[in-house]
């Protein structure tokens, strides 16, 4: 069978980068579109990024608790981080699980791979599941400031329906976690 699909690939004309900090780049194209026209596209360069869901057992997942300054208040996240250059993220996975909850995990399993924003940014998250953890201490970054919050699995995705964890890597994890967790009851 024959793809019949249509090609609207946008190609760049030319591009400028309108901001650069440590975490973000801000870029701003012009485009041809597939009629022929032109339209301008801004969007983030992002380096990806990592999420995990750590099971302390069947029942029992690691969440931390931040404050998020853009939109000014604390949540209920599974631990997450950045990729730092040149590291594989399942090297950044294993920082992050020590670094935001003190806990290494014997056990690791890729379960998918995100891309959240396509509308604006190319960011991509290698999303994991850790298991059989044994505490090791915390390590947190210089600028980190957060709580780990062991809680039970239920109790979590009671929190999702209820409106109090609404960050959608933490919702997506939490509903991954609960299909694996029942697939092995």
């Amino acid at each position: 069978m024959t793809d019949k699909r249509s090609d609207f690939t946008e190609h760049t004309i030319s591009s400028k980068s309108v901001y650069r900090g440590r975490l973000l780049h801000v870029l701003e194209d012009s485009v041809r579109l597939p009629d022929g026209k032109t339209a301008i596209r801004e969007y983030i360069r992002h380096p990806g990024a990592v999420m995990m869901v750590p099971l302390l057992d069947d029942r029992t997942v690691m969440l931390i608790r931040q404050f998020r300054y853009s939109v000014g208040r604390h949540f209920i996240e599974i631990p997450a981080g950045k990729v730092d250059p040149g590291e594989e993220p399942l090297e950044t996975a294993r920082r992050e699980l020590i670094e935001e909850c003190g806990y290494e995990a014997k056990s690791w399993r890729h379960l998918a791979t995100f891309h959240p924003c396509v509308g604006y940014s190319d960011e991509r998250i290698e999303f994991y599941l850790a298991c059989e953890l044994s505490y090791v201490g915390h390590a947190l970054d210089g600028e980190e400031f957060l709580e780990v919050v062991p809680m039970a699995l239920d109790q979590a995705l009671a929190w999702v329906r209820e409106g109090k964890i609404t960050d959608i890597k933490t919702v997506t994890g939490l509903m991954w976690a609960e299909k694996i967790v029942n697939e092995t009851r």
